[in-house]
């Protein structure tokens, strides 16, 4: 098989991330959104707020992480951040996802990407940092924006999505403080339990 057809048959599987469907509602709360729109959603937030990040970032790295993050979930399927049984097996599910999946390419791009997959995972580095901070981000404003659609739907604590946010202020300590105003406001509206 040569190169190109390696490829294509890579755009070909990822297509089926499209099929991933997440437990954050679209804002118009029609749906729950997919894995690769919630991929695309932060791939464009990553630009856009780039200036917020604590440390320089290489954006380019950072997109591309984003863009590769939730592939895996083609095979392990994507587990709720909240559902701590789920979390149980998740790395060995998405482990053996990343050894198919990114094994489709040709083997340079299959290290590329497996290794971008793996920095975003450990998140360490700065662009893993950021890369957590908008994938973490990104469900937040759309459960504010939906008027807590999701939240209500799995009956979300407060102190569960302080947690979940952690990264957020971690590397961007503007971004952090916008989710402690959009936390106080849902409690207030009641988007979110108060909890213990």
């Amino acid at each position: 098989m040569d190169r190109l057809e390696q490829q294509i048959r890579f755009i070909v599987e990822i297509d089926r991330l499209k099929a991933i469907c997440r437990r954050t509602m679209l804002i118009d709360r029609s749906r729950d959104e997919n894995s690769a729109e919630h991929s695309w959603h932060i791939a464009l937030m990553a630009p856009l707020l780039a200036e917020y990040a604590d440390a320089k970032v290489d954006l380019l790295k950072v997109m591309k992480m984003l863009l590769v993050h939730d592939v895996v979930e083609i095979d392990a399927g994507d587990t709720y951040c909240y559902d701590a049984s789920a979390h149980a097996d998740k790395a060995q599910r998405e482990q053996a996802g990343a050894k198919r999946i990114f094994g489709l390419l040709p083997s340079d791009q299959a290290t590329e990407f497996r290794a971008l997959w793996e920095e975003f995972e450990a998140a360490k580095t700065p662009e893993a940092k950021f890369a957590n901070a908008m994938d973490r981000l990104q469900p937040l404003i759309n459960n504010f924006h939906g008027e807590g659609a999701s939240w209500k739907g799995n009956g979300i604590t407060v102190q569960q999505v302080e947690k979940r946010m952690e990264p957020v202020g971690a590397a961007a300590r503007s971004l952090g403080e916008y989710v402690r105003q959009v936390l106080e406001i849902s409690l207030e509206r009641g988007y979110l339990e108060p909890g213990k």
